[in-house]
């Protein structure tokens, strides 16, 4: 079964995260998939790109299934492929809009960050506890949505917030139930197609700001700092 489900159709390309057993959590396999297809998405004329998870969530974060089998070099090669996902998505040259429900943690919530539409269902809850092993993944793209004051107390308390105040503090732009985003993707779609893709790729440019080489040096300058897996060793016990 694939990792992960892909749908193109009328400029609207869908991808569904499809670990359901595995809370759709991003393994090395996911990543490079998802990377994939973002990356076919610039060329193929995709004017919207749609990113969902089966099952009962979003996506859980980093996977760390096979974390006894990893070192730090290889730690860091992943996140390092996490990071240049989330800027594809950010830097994306069409509109983007991610679908989150249920527990949408790390990783998974800079993924919805990522994105220029966000919607989150009521159920959905969030959580950023990159800095509590060390991590610096996606800080400024949450400070470009949220400010400066909330994302540092965000990524600072590495505590769960609900979809409430998702809103409040604009990380999401709306809530709505699951049955509603058919709906919702259709408006989406059909905005995406008022401009020329050319034109809209220029508004897009002009109008996301490009920290990509702070973002990528910040992140490899975190996580190179030895001890990286006993940091997220330590992290992953006070889980248990």
């Amino acid at each position: 079964m694939s990792q992960l489900l892909s749908d193109r159709r009328a400029g609207v390309c869908t991808l569904t995260l499809n670990r359901p057993q595995k809370l759709n959590s991003l393994s090395g396999e996911l990543v490079d998939l998802l990377l994939a297809e973002v990356r076919r998405c610039e060329n193929d004329g995709t004017r919207l790109l749609v990113l969902r998870g089966n099952g009962r969530n979003f996506c859980a974060g980093f996977d760390f299934s096979e974390f006894e089998s990893e070192d730090d070099a290889s730690l860091l090669l992943r996140f390092v492929r996490i990071e240049e996902l989330l800027q594809a998505v950010y830097h994306a040259p069409f509109d983007t809009i991610a679908f989150a429900h249920g527990p949408t943690m790390g990783a998974g919530a800079d993924l919805v960050c990522s994105c220029a539409r966000r919607v989150a269902s009521p159920d959905a809850r969030f959580r950023m506890p990159g800095l509590r092993f060390g991590l610096i993944l996606g800080s400024r793209r949450l400070l470009h949505r949220v400010g400066q004051d909330a994302a540092r107390q965000l990524l600072a308390a590495t505590r769960t917030f609900s979809a409430e105040r998702a809103l409040e503090l604009g990380f999401v732009e709306a809530l709505h139930e699951q049955e509603a985003w058919e709906g919702l993707i259709e408006a989406a779609a059909n905005d995406a197609m008022v401009l020329d893709a050319e034109v809209r790729r220029s508004l897009f440019a002009v109008t996301t700001p490009d920290t990509r080489h702070e973002d990528m040096s910040e992140l490899v300058r975190s996580a190179a700092r030895a001890g990286l897996r006993d940091r997220l060793k330590a992290y992953l016990e006070t889980l248990k």
